[in-house]
């Protein structure tokens, strides 16, 4: 059988996306032999100019994009797609912007798939999210995020064979976000102020440059409401409750500068909180989805240190899912790291298990061909 070609259409170009389009091309190859599947870009875009290719991406794809880039909609990329005849289409959200997600159901129904490493779309309100749904079982399409949630770890991927197995997930808690667990890993084991880990963090890119995102819980709660709906929990976002890891005295209130120069603040009530915990204890910052008990929770947690979360290094992310088959015993996964290659491949795989549905699809129409 001749090589599939699935056509990629990338929206985003900064870190994760420039990373993807190198271990493409990197990995092409690869894909070539063990795959039969050629992974091409006609598009590339960033939040206002698109790059359109016809013969695919070559090593100067930075250097074409600043020459030749022209503002575009998403309109125009869906009629350029038409125009070309372009079919296998995936089309990649790298972004972090709420404007994109409202063209995916559009994307959707002309044709294309959808990997994202934004979570926003699936944190949106309820009818949206199941209207999404709608659309890609009317036109047979996928959306697949896995590194909306775990970067590099296959969590949405376990909790959601698990459910449509019949399992029933009765709870599931963990730390969710890399930069918190570098914080809190830190904290826990050196007696250094919680400002200065926290600055360490920043300066390290493990958090924003203004990390008080992470420090609100938000993140944390678009994840967790994620999983939740995976398991078919009608929530919304102002269901889950948050307990802020930001201060009365020094929050998002505050400007930029004030937050900046008054970060001291935090040391004396997390250090009380470290020293007022049990002996062998450490402090976590945990997502929480207790299905028996109707409830989501977003909170700093005292754990022991020789547990699942209390035994956290580096940037890991840890999840526990508790199950009725098994019981108090969950099942643990664990890993992640952060930063763009992680990511990036994230996606890659994302794409690939796409790739391989279309190629099974292909084989498929080819049998019936030759049959006939």
């Amino acid at each position: 059988m001749s090589t599939l070609r699935i056509n990629v259409v990338l929206f985003g170009i900064g870190n994760i996306g420039g990373a993807l389009i190198q271990q493409v091309l990197e990995s092409q190859q690869f894909f070539l032999e063990k795959k039969n599947i050629e992974l091409r870009f006609p598009i590339i875009t960033n939040s206002s100019l698109a790059f359109f290719e016809k013969e695919g991406l070559k090593n100067t794809w930075e250097a074409n994009f600043a020459q030749s880039a022209i503002p575009f909609r998403v309109e125009d990329i869906i009629e350029y797609t038409e125009n070309q005849g372009l079919e296998n289409l995936i089309a990649i959200d790298a972004t972090a912007s709420p404007e994109l997600v409202k063209s995916y159901i559009s994307l959707i129904q002309n044709g294309f798939h959808i990997v994202s490493a934004n979570k926003i779309a699936n944190t949106l309100n309820h009818d949206f999210y199941k209207e999404i749904r709608r659309n890609l079982k009317k036109f047979d399409k996928s959306y697949l995020y896995e590194t909306s949630v775990g970067k590099g770890v296959p969590i949405i991927n376990t909790i959601r064979d698990l459910h449509f197995s019949g399992e029933k997930i009765t709870k599931i808690r963990g730390v969710f976000s890399s930069s918190l667990s570098y914080i809190f890993n830190r904290f826990g084991n050196e007696k250094l102020p919680f400002s200065k880990i926290l600055q360490d963090a920043e300066k390290l890119g493990y958090t924003n440059a203004d990390s008080r995102e992470e420090l609100s819980g938000n993140d944390v709660a678009e994840k967790v409401l994620i999983l939740a709906r995976e398991i078919e929990l009608q929530v919304e976002i102002t269901e889950v409750k948050i307990t802020s890891l930001l201060l009365p005295n020094l929050n998002r209130k505050h400007t930029k500068s004030e937050y900046a120069s008054r970060k001291d603040l935090f040391d004396t009530p997390y250090k009380i909180a470290k020293l007022t915990q049990k002996e062998h204890h450490v402090l976590r910052y945990i997502g929480e989805i207790d299905v028996e008990s109707n409830t989501i929770e977003v909170k700093l947690v005292s754990e022991p240190i020789n547990s699942a979360l209390g035994q956290l290094k580096g940037t890991d992310n840890i999840i526990e899912i508790y199950t009725k088959s098994n019981g108090v015993n969950p099942i643990i996964i664990q890993g992640g790291g952060t930063g763009k290659q992680i990511v990036a491949r994230g996606v890659l795989n994302d794409i690939l298990k796409i790739s391989d549905r279309m190629q099974q699809l292909d084989q498929t129409k080819y049998k019936e061909r030759v049959w006939l």
